[in-house]
């Protein structure tokens, strides 16, 4: 750990590293001198135009604004100042949950100044729109030497606006991206355990640490994935737990694989690029817990992360092999590459051992769920249909989109092995995502329910609120399944 504790001051400490996260909104206080900020579809275009006065609505004729979405109109005062802007939202499509990248694009966009919200919004749209409004202003700029100034554009607090939660799923995201988005030269298994170690200290909760021969003997095949690693780099199993006694259970495990060369089934070099992402799965899970944590929902949490790099060395595992697991279980190893769901499998047959009110893993697991879905909808898999439904409609109203899958048994038969009980490979190349999620399956049974999601951790584009990079996928659709099925926010 000392390697760890040297290079702690880069470790995310669940805080915002930037003021800006936290003071690009103001107190009410602020409103009279703030500038009106009207949220307009095409629909409402001819009314507001009515409202405005009546140079202001020639202005806005003269420059044919029609309320297309995305398209911004800063309105002329008396003397020429800036005196309002409208945002058009275009149809309106996409509902409450699209305010949230409106306003992530409007904190970017708009002229340094504080502006107040002239358009009614419901509590959620206007908790939607301060959360967004928050994330506009993030930024990686951790190793950059000449840092970029955020937008200096501020909101006043809209009515009716959560702002504990705003604020709170703005730190935790900003975690989970700050995670993702360290190279793995400075983020290995012990620079996660440290992660969430900082977590558990800020929440009051005790982390343990399995490594070495315990490791081995008690997680058989994290250690199997993480032993060709150097000392310095070797796998490790966090274990996490937040008391609340007479609480639910509630589980969550990440998959923490720091870098994955593809071990002896050698990824090639394009293919190993955004590989220090392969830790993104742990990184939302320490985001959703942080949530979950600042904002004390009543649930008994635990937090189980196997932390590992799958390395090229002499130790390493064999195309090949036959491991044992620890639910007893033996693997046949068909690709080294396909380790993910290895350390997961014996995460996963910890955590069910105590049978969880909900048990939840996130990992980056395959690429096949991406050729399906894309970059921006993580597969969703569970064990109980009506949940998984549930968490696919409210994934939608948070813009935190999750798209369910099935959990085909057809496809069980294609990890059948000749010479142990299971293959970690498909003999096919199809459906890869089913089946990854099937072999997780295999290691769940007292969990009711369990659900799984297949994400990728990344924004591949830049976009308002999104920039270029980690992105914690899933973390805001899940606290907010938590949030209805176990209790509600504390006040």
């Amino acid at each position: 750990m000392a390697k760890a504790i040297y290079r702690s001051h880069l470790i995310p400490s669940v805080r915002p590293e930037k003021d800006h996260l936290s003071t690009s909104i103001v107190s009410a206080e602020h409103s009279a001198s703030a500038l009106p900020l009207y949220l307009c579809t095409e629909a409402e275009l001819k009314a507001l135009a009515a409202k405005l006065p009546a140079a202001q609505a020639v202005w806005l004729h003269a420059h044919q604004f029609e309320a297309e979405r995305g398209r911004l109109l800063h309105l002329p005062g008396n003397e020429g100042e800036l005196a309002g802007a409208i945002a058009g939202l275009g149809s309106g499509a996409g509902g409450e949950g699209a305010l949230l990248w409106e306003a992530a694009a409007l904190a970017e966009r708009l002229p340094s100044a504080i502006y107040r919200l002239a358009t009614p919004l419901s509590v959620a749209g206007a908790t939607q729109f301060a959360l967004g409004w928050l994330l506009g202003a993030y930024r990686f700029q951790r190793f950059k030497s000449v840092k970029k100034s955020a937008a200096q554009a501020r909101l006043v607090a809209p009515e009716g606006a959560d702002l504990r939660y705003a604020h709170a799923a703005c730190e935790a995201v900003s975690l989970g991206r700050d995670l993702v988005n360290l190279p793995a030269n400075e983020m290995g298994p012990a620079e996660l355990a440290l992660a969430a170690q900082n977590l558990s200290e800020r929440f009051a909760g005790q982390c343990r640490i399995v490594a070495g021969a315990e490791l081995a003997r008690e997680y058989p095949l994290v250690h199997a994935v993480g032993r060709a690693s150097t000392e310095a780099r070797a796998p490790r199993l966090v274990d996490c737990r937040f008391a609340r006694p007479g609480a639910p259970r509630l589980t969550l495990v990440g998959k923490g694989v720091c870098f994955d060369s593809g071990g002896l089934d050698l990824k090639p070099a394009a293919g190993m690029l955004l590989m220090k992402k392969d830790m993104g799965g742990a990184a939302c899970v320490l985001a959703l817990a942080h949530l979950i944590l600042a904002l004390e929902l009543p649930v008994q949490l635990r937090v189980l992360i196997p932390a590992v790099e799958n390395s090229v060395g002499s130790d390493a595992f064999r195309p090949g092999d036959i491991l044992r697991s620890r639910k007893g279980l033996t693997v046949e190893i068909g690709n080294t590459d396909a380790e993910g769901r290895l350390v997961l499998a014996d995460a996963l047959c910890e955590a069910d051992s105590e049978s969880p009110d909900l048990l939840i893993d996130l990992a980056t697991l395959t690429g096949a769920a991406r050729t399906a879905l894309g970059p921006d909808l993580p597969a969703l898999y569970g064990s109980d249909e009506a949940l998984v439904a549930q968490l696919a409609a409210l994934s939608l109203e948070v813009a935190d989109p999750l798209w369910p899958m099935p959990l085909w048994a057809g496809y069980e038969e294609d990890l059948s092995s000749k010479v142990a009980d299971m293959n970690n490979m498909s003999a096919t190349p199809f459906a890869g995502s089913i089946i990854a999620a099937l072999f997780l399956k295999r290691f769940v049974s007292a969990a009711r329910p369990w659900l799984h999601v297949d994400l990728y951790a990344w924004n591949p584009k830049e976009r308002p609120g999104r920039p270029l990079g980690a992105e914690a996928q899933a973390v805001r659709a899940l606290y907010e399944l938590i949030h209805r099925r176990f209790g509600t926010r504390a006040g």
